[in-house]
């Protein structure tokens, strides 16, 4: 690409905001400039924000895909609110993200898209690019598709409507250009991507080239900006997801606890690229059920965890709702199981995409009688490696089901995670039970002094034989027992190792500004 010649602005952070059709390409768009700026060293934080249709009607306000990506010189915590810069690829996106966008900021249209047709389609009397109603705003009416399809137009074996879907990565370009983000890794990217169909990734990238030199050669933009790299701690990075996070943090459990990994899981937004990511990882011993529904797969889970596995199941709250009896039948077998709850608006089915933090209450007591279970949340994407190695720490430790709460944002989004040295990770106790008493019968409900937890026998044990079920558990014995006064005591231990867990969190971390007066507390993504 040819050296900047225009003036070049230095600023701190920018909120960039791509929108459009389900099919104009958005998250691929957001996902490639967020692997430039991660290049470059900015801290960054993603949020993407896709449809909960398949395929909703072209051009319909329900079928607007965002990408929104927050970077910055120094550390930032969210992807931001108010984006700075709005890429609009047609008059819905227009519409449905303009509420967002603060007066004097920069507003980027494809002006080709702003047809009569899409425009009543966007619920649009009137053009906006037309009447007045832009004029607060820094607008730049590009024709992008235009303009594609003439950068295009001599690449051979290409449809026009193949060639009109490279306006994603025109778009790219001119983004690129403005914040001088690198372009070899996208080039080689789409390169790769496009391997098996040569015409389309040189399509893709003669528009995103020609994007590239239109921000040089236009007077429409007179200016580019620089965001200088941030102060990160040394080390090796990786931008990462909260769900890849959460897979990564399982592994992790799995080998410092020495247990084999079982996931049983269901299909459910925004979950499911949990299972996705733990089913390429054989290689660590895990194994992945997709079940046929979700009472199932957290049966198999528990049934992993009876047979002497970290037994794990991933959902959303409509199915974590399923999953309460099962996770009742944890509490009174007191076998470790972990459940990860990836929140989502609702009630029921809700709003499959958009991210809600509603279901603490739910799983802290969405189960029948006196049956308490300790809950973690995840604060950040990268955070959550580091909640899913103590969700089941405390598992293990404790003998119980755990909720690990995250949710839409922190499933999708993604921030740079700095590689930990694996060999610090603390090992985990599994804690088994191997050997037979000398004299008399294996008691599987003698407890810990310190953690109260119960004796943990892999099934099939010589010597260790024993029963399990849903009825009450006589004390020492786990014999069936109706006895009040057993029931009363075995109440009292289960919620007594609960709530020693409490000694075991570690001391509250403290982001506190020189002469702070005021301490706000808050929990999870939030």
């Amino acid at each position: 690409m040819a050296k900047q010649a225009k003036p070049v602005e230095q600023v701190d952070s920018v909120i960039v905001r791509f929108a459009g059709d389900s099919g104009d390409g958005m998250q691929l768009t957001g996902g490639r400039f967020t692997s430039e700026t991660a290049v470059l060293g900015n801290d960054l934080s993603t949020l993407p924000d896709f449809p909960a249709e398949i395929r909703a009607p072209a051009g319909s306000l329900p079928g607007v895909s965002g990408f929104q990506v927050h970077f910055a010189d120094h550390d930032i915590l969210t992807p931001g609110d108010a984006p700075n810069v709005l890429v609009a690829m047609n008059p819905a996106a227009l519409k449905t993200n303009l509420r967002d966008l603060p007066r004097g900021a920069t507003l980027i249209v494809d002006q080709d898209t702003f047809t009569e047709r899409n425009l009543a389609k966007a619920g649009y009397d009137t053009n906006p690019l037309e009447d007045g109603s832009l004029d607060g705003y820094d607008v730049h009416t590009v024709p992008l598709t235009t303009m594609t399809l003439e950068a295009t137009k001599e690449v051979e074996g290409v449809t026009k409507r193949e060639a009109e879907r490279a306006k994603n990565m025109f778009a790219l370009g001119l983004m690129s250009w403005l914040y001088h983000r690198p372009t070899e890794h996208t080039v080689t990217f789409l390169e790769r991507k496009f391997a098996k169909r040569p015409e389309i990734a040189e399509t893709n990238k003669r528009a995103f080239q020609a994007g590239y030199a239109f921000g040089e050669t236009t007077e429409d933009f007179a200016v580019s900006y620089e965001v200088k790299p941030a102060k990160l701690r040394p080390g090796t990075y990786r931008n990462i997801t909260g769900n890849q996070a959460l897979a990564y943090g399982l592994i992790a459990a799995s080998v410092k606890s020495g247990l084999p990994l079982f996931l049983g899981a269901y299909p459910i937004t925004p979950a499911s690229s949990i299972l996705e990511e733990l089913a390429r990882h054989k290689n660590f011993g895990v194994r992945t059920f997709q079940a046929e529904d979700e009472i199932a797969a957290v049966g198999a889970s528990l049934g992993a965890s009876f047979g002497g596995s970290l037994g794990v199941s991933t959902s959303a709250g409509p199915g974590v709702v399923l999953k309460s009896e099962t996770v009742g039948l944890a509490v009174a077998l007191e076998l470790p199981l972990l459940i990860l709850d990836i929140q989502r608006a609702g009630p029921s089915t809700g709003m499959p995409t958009k991210p809600e933090q509603a279901d603490l209450l739910m799983v802290l007591f969405g189960r029948n009688s006196e049956s308490p279970v300790p809950v973690i949340a995840a604060s950040t994407p990268a955070q959550c490696f580091e909640a899913a190695i103590e969700a089941a720490r405390i598992a293990l430790k404790y003998r119980t089901p755990v909720y690990l709460l995250s949710d839409a944002y922190l499933a999708n989004g993604s921030e740079p995670w700095l590689l930990p040295d694996v060999n610090a990770i603390a090992e985990i106790d599994a804690g088994f039970t191997t050997e037979a008493p000398a004299e008399g019968e294996f008691l599987p409900y003698v407890r810990d002094d310190e953690t109260l937890a119960r004796l943990w026998a892999i099934p099939g044990t010589p010597g260790l034989e024993h029963r399990i079920g849903g009825l009450e558990k006589q004390d020492l014995t786990g014999n069936v027992s109706y006895d009040p006064e057993n029931h009363d005591l075995m109440t009292r231990l289960r919620a007594e190792k609960i709530a020693g867990i409490a000694s075991d969190i570690p001391e509250l971390g403290v982001d506190d500004p020189d002469g702070a007066d005021l301490l706000v507390l808050s929990w999870g993504g939030t």
